[in-house]
């Protein structure tokens, strides 16, 4: 995607042959590039959320095992690296995926080709993310198309959390419809869900659609229902940082209030998601699934920018006020109208996946 006019992954080498990343938590107000020289960098990118978004963190990952590797690339080495990744966030998959995916390149390999080799598989995982995303797009602008056969007007479509370009390496997931859409003359306008604690509908979502012109309005997070309710929302498309092969999906908290919403208003409520976000060891969302439990200070200081053009953090509740902050929620399989993969759009259930992935029936049996 473009930035005033110049392309951009979320995660790149750079002319230096540096990894690269756009500084999530500055934005919308700035713009920051960061360098990551170790793996002590990817692993507190992703854990201090400088990068997020399930493949994004997965890609992240990548990298960071080649930044251990080109210092020393024993087994030892290999296998502590992927322990410190590991442990930066539970909740998604892709993180554990691409890891698995690294080791099963490297571990083979004479450690004198380790370093080289994890160089250009994590460069083939970024190259992957991007094919995946677009075609999920492609598969996921043909609903938005055919609702917009059937209206013959202005296509509302509710998003929550950011699953644009910034959670992936480039066009992203549940935003990758959207942008085909619009690319395509098709006229489409987003409801994007603020998303707190973190905000990450305010404050990159938006700064995508900014970016990319697509028109939007942001809106506070109890205001979906409402809007359900008075026929201003036409679809709901969202991401997933995890997905049961039975069709459940873990997704940033308040994904499930909207689903619960959509589900009382008849409004279709799509997940849009890789392959790779799939957990095929789980078949029970509630039950299997760990759930992130983040600082409380996500919930009860908030940073914006002031009149005078100040970053600043303000505190909300009053001093001795306790919050809890439970990262992501389930959303039952029942809920969601379908999934949007990479290789088109299937029933939220074990039958609709194994069709799409029967390379995978032996992991969901």
């Amino acid at each position: 995607m473009k930035i005033d006019g110049q392309p951009y992954r979320s995660i790149w080498l750079d002319e230096d042959g540096q990894v690269s990343i756009i500084d999530q938590t500055r934005l919308p107000h700035e713009f920051v590039i960061r360098r990551l020289e170790a793996l002590d960098d990817a692993a507190r990118a992703i854990a201090e959320m400088w990068v997020r978004g399930a493949p994004l963190i997965g890609a992240t990952a990548a990298w960071g095992l080649w930044l251990a590797l080109r210092q020393d690339a024993s087994d030892e080495t290999l296998r502590k690296a992927a322990e410190t990744l590991l442990a930066t966030r539970p909740t998604a998959v892709n993180l554990r995926w691409a890891i698995d995916d690294m080791q099963g390149h490297l571990m083979p390999l004479p450690t004198a080709e380790r370093a080289n080799a994890a160089r250009e598989r994590a460069q083939a995982i970024c190259d992957a993310d991007v094919e995946t995303n677009s075609r999920i797009g492609d598969h996921g602008v043909e609903l938005i198309e055919a609702l917009y056969r059937r209206h013959g007007r202005r296509i509302n479509i509710l998003t929550h959390c950011n699953a644009g370009w910034l959670a992936t390496v480039d066009w992203g997931t549940a935003l990758a419809p959207i942008y085909k859409a619009y690319d395509a003359g098709i006229p489409v306008h987003v409801w994007v869900d603020e998303t707190r604690p973190r905000n990450q509908g305010t404050s990159l979502t938006a700064w995508e659609l900014v970016s990319h012109g697509v028109p939007h309005h942001v809106i506070v997070d109890n205001a979906g229902g409402h809007l359900m309710q008075h026929g201003e929302v036409d679809l709901c498309i969202v991401g997933s940082d995890r997905t049961t092969r039975s069709g459940d999906v873990c997704n940033k908290i308040g994904t499930y209030l909207k689903a619960l919403a959509a589900s009382d208003n008849g409004v279709p409520f799509y997940v849009a998601l890789p392959g790779s976000t799939i957990d095929w060891r789980s078949d029970d969302g509630l039950r299997d699934i760990p759930i992130e439990e983040r600082g409380a200070s996500e919930v009860t200081h908030i940073t914006g920018k002031t009149s005078g053009g100040i970053i600043q953090t303000v505190q909300l509740p009053p001093d001795g006020s306790p919050a809890r902050n439970p990262a992501f929620d389930v959303t039952p399989a029942r809920l969601v109208s379908g999934l949007i993969t990479e290789r088109g759009v299937c029933e939220a259930s074990a039958a609709g996946l194994a069709a799409l992935y029967p390379e995978q029936s032996g992991d969901a049996g």
